[in-house]
């Protein structure tokens, strides 16, 4: 059988070894580095990716002492006995006949602890502490423990190491204005500011020996002032590759960047232009990454044979079997990541483990496991919606016979809702691959169907997913016909006019703000900035040429056309709940397009004039065509509390708790309802 992705699994010949095919799993955090007790877990998370054909892996950044941590004792590798525990994944990932990486990573300057160096002192605007000012000898004491955690790593038995020199961390420190004012020679011009990455490499290659791997993540894109030139990168990386680098991985933007670079508003592969434009000018493989997530992206970049391989970390993270599901052309098969970041780095942040919306099994293979039932039942799910869906898969691919009732004409519950907010189409993917699924196990799914309790009495087992309807307001003059839920106006059911206020801030508030102030006619154009990479550089100010320092240029936000009030009664900063890797993205991009915020608002009432507010003291009228509301929702249960006490029911998701809207949760209780049951 002819497969669909050629070059993307094609090997990739490196001389002194191959890779199996053009995947890397890029480096992630996953919150297991950083404790020896939970090394076992890591090996089985990434032997579970080796086993799934995946060509090289990456581990998350490993510390090459104290002073590089991430945070106080995360992991780092300084002492021959530390190999003990890399050699549980090592170990794991060869008898899967997979190859893996360890990362080495100096935080400099961005670690969140009291013991940080860099080069010149400087604080960073994202962590609390300033950090000590290294000496010419204490330079030299850093390379020696990179050179020291790569001689070890080579001992525990990885196959090579990735130098982590972008995205804003100490060797990157090194390289620009911005954050190297050193006067020595490990400062000033060019030639000097980039002899520590020199250093380190050179000595690392001397002592590794020609046949390992060493991947040297250079920044690209570093999209912050006094940042890199394209002449300055350029003339890095052939000395990079002179100095004995196997591969160069492509890093785009610092962590203190005000741009998006891997969020579900970045178009798809919209940074593999960078890694291209270096291809004339080093002879060694190079590596593109962000936002590639599906095999087709993937295939389409690596077809121009500019390109050796793509990285992709959060996409396996969703599907372990990625690559090997493209081996077997079985693309709507994969449970393709949707760049919601809420399980993977907002979890980071937290101190908590690494997982994904998706796939709640990611990092947690040896806590959750799906075993074949010894008893097939006959199992109802009522509720098409994310929980309903993931516990009607579960339920089916371990042997129950499932059958799913879905109240509208198709599946998806509030995913349909997210997926037409500007920039998060992507969550069609999870409908998809469920829909697939339920084909595969043979899920008997009614669309339409509203059923009672006396329709379920037969079911062994009755899960009941039924989620959630938007909260109703009590406030004069709601039946309006100014007013507008959500729900309505996402779906199209109602249009709202050129002046409108939202009442509500959370996060579907924002998406709705989002909704509004976006022109879309723009959709499926060459200005449409959620699938094209030059509309998207030129709205937030990326200079695709990288003429400037740090490819910055003038962001170019069209303003809404639309004149927008985002309301909330709490008073202080709108959005303050939203995530933390993604909310200031929303709150900036609102920003731009003038939306006007509001906090501290009472409600009093609408009418023909328009929405009656209180804010500090004061009465004002917002004289608007319509107002949204987005004021949270309620759980639909009554189903439920009709069936408890009758027979065997189990309730999740929205119906069990509405809250926030929240798909993270939902999806983690029907995969863990249906590996019960």
């Amino acid at each position: 059988m002819m497969n669909n992705y050629p070059h993307l699994l094609k090997p990739l010949d490196l001389g002194f070894t191959t890779i199996k095919n053009r995947v890397l799993m890029g480096s992630m955090h996953t919150g297991l580095e950083d404790r020896a007790k939970n090394y076992q877990k890591l090996a089985t998370f990434f032997a579970k990716r080796a086993e799934g054909q995946v060509g090289l892996m990456v581990t998350g950044g490993i510390a090459p002492n104290i002073r590089a941590w991430t945070a106080p004792m995360s992991g780092f590798l300084k002492y021959k006995f530390q190999t003990k525990r890399h050699k549980l994944i090592t170990n794991a990932v060869h008898q899967a006949d997979g190859k893996i990486c360890m990362q080495i990573l100096h935080t400099g300057r961005y670690g969140y602890h009291p013991f940080i160096v860099s080069p010149s002192g400087l604080k960073s605007p994202i962590t609390p502490f300033k950090p000590k000012i290294l000496t010419a000898k204490g330079v030299e004491k850093q390379i020696n423990s990179f050179v020291n955690t790569a001689q070890l790593a080579q001992s525990a038995g990885y196959d090579g190491v990735e130098i982590m020199g972008s995205e804003g961390y100490l060797i990157n420190q090194f390289l620009v204005k911005k954050t190297n004012k050193r006067d020595d020679k490990w400062g000033s011009d060019y030639d000097n500011r980039t002899r520590f990455a020199k250093e380190i490499v050179e000595r690392t290659r001397q002592a590794v020996g020609p046949e390992f791997i060493i991947i040297f993540r250079i920044s690209m894109l570093d999209l912050v002032s006094q940042g890199s030139t394209w002449d300055e990168v350029v003339t890095l990386a052939k000395e990079l590759e002179r100095l004995g680098v196997t591969i160069i991985n492509t890093g785009i933007g610092w962590h203190e960047a005000r741009i998006p670079t891997i969020a579900t508003c970045v178009p798809p592969g919209a940074f593999t232009w960078v890694t291209e434009k270096m291809r004339p000018h080093v002879n060694i493989p190079l590596i593109t990454t962000n936002r590639i997530n599906t095999p087709e992206i993937a295939e389409q970049i690596l077809a121009t044979n500019k390109i050796d391989m793509v990285s992709m970390a959060r996409p396996l993270l969703a599907d372990a079997n990625f690559v090997k599901k493209s081996m077997h052309n079985q693309s709507s098969e994969i449970n393709t990541c949707i760049g919601c970041n809420q399980a993977c780095l907002d979890h980071v942040f937290k101190n908590k483990r690494a997982t994904c919306l998706v796939n709640p099994l990611a990092c947690y293979e040896t806590d959750y496991i799906i075993k074949p039932t010894n008893q097939a039942k006959s199992c109802a799910v009522v509720g098409g919606g994310p929980a309903g869906m993931a516990c009607a898969k579960t339920l089916a691919e371990r042997g129950h016979n499932v059958t799913l009732y879905e109240g509208s004409e198709k599946l998806g519950g509030q995913f349909n809702l997210a997926a037409n907010i500007p920039g998060k189409d992507e969550f069609f993917h999870t409908i998809r691959y469920f829909k697939t699924q339920f084909k595969k196990y043979n899920v008997n799914v009614q669309l339409n169907s509203k059923v009672n309790a006396s329709n379920l009495v037969a079911y062994d087992e009755v899960i009941i997913a039924t989620g959630v309807k938007p909260r109703e307001l009590t406030l004069e003059g709601i039946d309006h016909e100014k007013v507008i839920v959500y729900n309505e106006l996402i779906s199209k059911q109602k249009v709202a006019g050129q002046k409108v206020a939202i009442i509500g801030a959370g996060g579907i508030g924002f998406d709705i703000a989002e909704f509004l102030s976006e022109d879309d006619s723009l959709h499926g154009t060459d200005k449409d900035v959620y699938a094209n990479p030059e509309a998207f550089c030129n709205e937030w100010g990326i200079d695709m040429n990288i003429e400037t320092e740090g490819g910055l240029i003038q962001a170019n936000h069209a303003p809404s056309a639309r004149e927008i009030y985002l309301l909330q009664r709490k008073p202080g900063k709108l959005g303050k709940g939203l995530a933390k890797t993604t909310g200031w993205i929303h709150r900036l991009a609102l920003k731009k397009r003038g939306v006007i915020n509001l906090a501290g608002c009472s409600y009093n009432k609408i009418d023909d004039q328009g929405l009656h507010i209180t804010r500090d003291d004061k009465e004002e009228i917002l004289e608007v065509d319509n107002i949204i509301i987005c004021a949270g929702q309620v759980s639909v249960n009554a189903l439920y509390e009709e069936l408890k006490d009758k027979q065997s029911c189990h309730m999740i998701g929205g119906a069990e708790f509405a809250g926030e809207l929240d798909a993270k949760r939902a999806i983690k209780q029907g995969v863990l309802l249906g590996a019960k049951i």
